[in-house]
């Protein structure tokens, strides 16, 4: 009997970024920022790991002295690959095309995974990836929640390949710009996707809303 689409096994990597310079948080990392103990980068290396990614890298670059202490002590219990943007000044876009470079274009399926969303599990993960393998348009994945563009998106490995070949200025959100017919919207019901960490505001609505304690780090920049 022939193996459906939804269950035939794909090799996914994905790219973490953690290299902001969170300039809204008062220029603090906020992947560094504790939930119950556990930074938010930590929480994003077990979502991806327990989700069956099977290679991730990690690119740091403002407060990367920090980011990579952290990372040093992660590495033991989550496998990846560490890359530091020296141009992170630059923008989020120059940190998402020095990891599909550093990450390589050997994947069924790339994840671009934000490291400020509290919510994201493993669940999430799986999700994102089924979805991705039952679709039956598209190469792209862009989850939407009411209206609202979400995090993580999940490419094609041929939609990595073309971007890595159309020169150092293509990255994955002007990518999706310029060819829409690719990507396959999602609309979900889960607004995990959609929630993140930009301001002390943001900390203060979801600690009332969830009872959670959010701790800061200190601010480390280099």
């Amino acid at each position: 009997m022939t193996q459906s689409k939804s269950y035939t096994q794909i090799q996914v990597g994905a790219v973490l970024l953690a290299a902001g310079e969170g300039s809204r948080m008062g220029n603090i990392p906020k992947c560094l920022i504790q939930l119950d103990g556990q930074t938010l980068l930590q929480r994003q290396l077990i979502a991806l790991t327990e989700a069956g990614v099977d290679a991730v890298v990690v690119v740091s670059g403002h407060h990367h002295l920090a980011v990579e202490r952290e990372l040093e002590t992660l590495k033991v219990l989550y496998p990846m690959r560490v890359i530091r943007n020296t141009h992170a000044d630059k923008g989020q876009a120059t940190s998402v095309r020095v990891g599909i470079e550093t990450l390589g274009s050997d994947f069924d399926a790339v994840i671009m995974a934000l490291s400020d969303q509290p919510f994201i599990d493993s669940q999430d993960i799986k999700a994102l990836i089924a979805t991705f393998k039952k679709r039956t348009t598209g190469e792209i994945i862009l989850p939407m929640f009411n209206g609202q563009r979400g995090n993580p998106i999940i490419f094609s490995g041929s939609a990595i390949k073309t971007i890595l070949a159309s020169g150092a200025e293509m990255v994955c959100r002007n990518f999706m710009d310029q060819h829409p017919e690719l990507v396959y919207q999602w609309q979900t019901q889960n607004d995990h996707y959609v929630v993140d960490i930009d301001t002390p505001k943001d900390l203060e609505l979801l600690s009332a809303q969830k009872g959670w304690t959010f701790s800061l780090p200190n601010s480390d920049k280099a």
